[in-house]
């Protein structure tokens, strides 16, 4: 991983200089996670970026990292100024890169979020998650990117951690992938399950059904957030509202139509904020809270310290929510 992440703040480096503390800013840097190969994402994003150019008058750069990490480190070091994430590496941009949530997806039929799901092939002969909970180990299984929301920590919480079973050893083997990668890893039967979501299964039944008909959903999450962009905050206020401008309005005519829905089928943008990543970090702290409860090597002085320094922060939280 490190090696990513230092090849790519390599690239950056050599061929676009640092931008945001400059207030006559002419560039700015996009970054993309890498929930498919590369090239796929380019097609998705290079003619929304293009647009950004054209509307903003800045040169509008795409990166495209081989995991999650690469991005959130080129954002901290100032490298890129703005990037798409899903809602739990939103959450360490937020904390580690000085970033600031400021847009939302919105959802081409009009739901609120999306789906985590675990999948296996129909030929398997898994047919339900009993199945997977019960004989780990008869089974290979495909996890997402460590920081991503819908392949690893809410199928980790809601699947595991609930159930006390930890997915790095209750499996014969497990590997990470990104969503493309698991989800054509149970395809060609390389894994017996494997996690992925409904923003994956989506495009697959829209553009290869064929491929959707050989893929049973074993289990679905609790609703989940659409995903956010993510901006430094020392950005400008002038780049701030032409970037802001553009992308709430994005989506106006036929032809940005048809490029919002190439981009994980969006209807557009909406205005949100950090508050937007609250749900993730209470499933964050949840987690981890079931963790230190079930750890039978913690001293039981231990184990309480842990527990209120997250019950302190949950209910934190749970104010802000309420404010």
């Amino acid at each position: 991983m490190l090696t990513s992440v230092r090849t790519l703040l390599a690239a950056i480096s050599l061929s676009v200089t640092s931008v945001a503390f400059a207030q006559d800013v002419k560039e700015l840097n996009f970054g993309i996670i890498a929930t498919e190969k590369a090239g796929a994402l380019r097609q998705m994003w290079e003619p929304f970026l293009a647009d950004m150019s054209k509307a903003t008058g800045l040169k509008v750069n795409g990166f495209y990292a081989t995991d999650y990490a690469g991005i959130i480190e080129a954002q901290r070091f100032n490298k890129i100024q703005i990037a798409w994430y899903g809602n739990r590496s939103a959450m360490d941009a937020v904390d580690r890169s000085n970033g600031e949530v400021f847009a939302q997806f919105v959802d081409l039929d009009g739901t609120p979020g999306y789906y985590s799901y675990l999948i296996t092939h129909k030929d398997s002969g898994i047919t339900s998650l009993d199945q997977v909970l019960k004989n780990g180990k008869s089974y290979s299984f495909g996890i997402g990117d460590p920081a991503s929301t819908s392949g690893t920590l809410v199928p980790t919480y809601y699947v595991f951690t609930m159930n006390k079973l930890d997915p790095r050893t209750h499996f014969r083997v497990t590997r990470s992938s990104n969503h493309e990668g698991n989800f054509l890893a149970v395809l060609n039967k390389q894994v017996d399950v494997a996690t992925s979501n409904s923003e994956m299964t989506d495009k697959v039944k829209e553009k290869t059904p064929e491929r959707m008909e050989q893929i049973r959903i074993l289990w679905t999450s609790p609703l989940i957030p659409r995903d956010p962009l993510v901006w430094r905050k020392d950005l400008p206020a002038d780049v701030k509202q032409k970037v802001r401008d553009f992308v709430l309005a994005y989506g106006k005519d036929d032809r940005e139509k048809e490029i919002l829905k190439n981009m994980y089928r969006l209807a557009g943008f909406k205005a949100s904020s950090d508050s937007q990543l609250i749900p993730i970090r209470q499933l964050e702290l949840a987690k981890d809270r079931k963790k230190f409860e079930d750890d039978a090597n913690l001293s039981d002085a231990d184990r309480r310290a842990r527990l209120a320094d997250i019950d302190a922060k949950l209910d934190a939280l749970a104010k802000l929510t309420r404010n």
